[in-house]
């Protein structure tokens, strides 16, 4: 990822979402690929701000597809971070807050990059077949799951 703007010499700023657990360990295994970047983290578990020591760092509430209250909550704080934040770009792994955040990023006009689990290697996860339709580019760790239309694999990124 480039770390120069179309408005000068700028740093790239990321917002980099995921859930804990094994959205986020993914999210960090991605953070090579953001080197030279202005990079905050949103995720769902304030502990999980030992990982990012000294960057701008976000709690989220956790939802899931079945709690329609609790997106709405993850939608309203992820709204004050992207205001907050005024990212370039938003990267996930997954899954509901990231999901949330690219289609709020995505409504804004703002760059938004989806890279499917590693952990779905038969399917992509559901959080990802959804998000595929919004983002600027959609990623999938498998080549076998790769489409023409996206997701993409570009390598094993994870």
């Amino acid at each position: 990822m480039s770390t120069s703007t179309d408005r000068g010499d700028k740093k790239q700023r990321v917002l980099a979402v995921a859930s804990g657990g094994g959205h986020w360990i993914e999210l960090l295994r991605l953070l090579p690929s953001l080197d030279g970047c202005d990079v905050a983290f949103a995720t769902t578990n304030r502990g999980l701000q030992r990982d990012v020591a000294g960057a701008r760092f976000y709690v989220i509430t956790d939802a899931t597809r079945w709690s329609r209250l609790g997106i709405v909550l993850v939608a309203i704080r992820l709204a004050h971070v992207l205001v907050r934040e005024r990212p370039n770009v938003i990267i996930s792994t997954g899954a509901a807050p990231g999901y949330v955040a690219v289609r709020l990023g995505a409504l804004l006009g703002i760059k938004t990059i989806w890279v499917d689990s590693i952990a779905n290697v038969d399917e992509l996860s559901l959080s990802g077949q959804l998000a595929g339709r919004h983002v600027s580019l959609w990623l999938t760790q498998w080549p076998h799951l790769s489409k023409p239309g996206g997701p993409f694999f570009s390598g094993s990124v994870l």
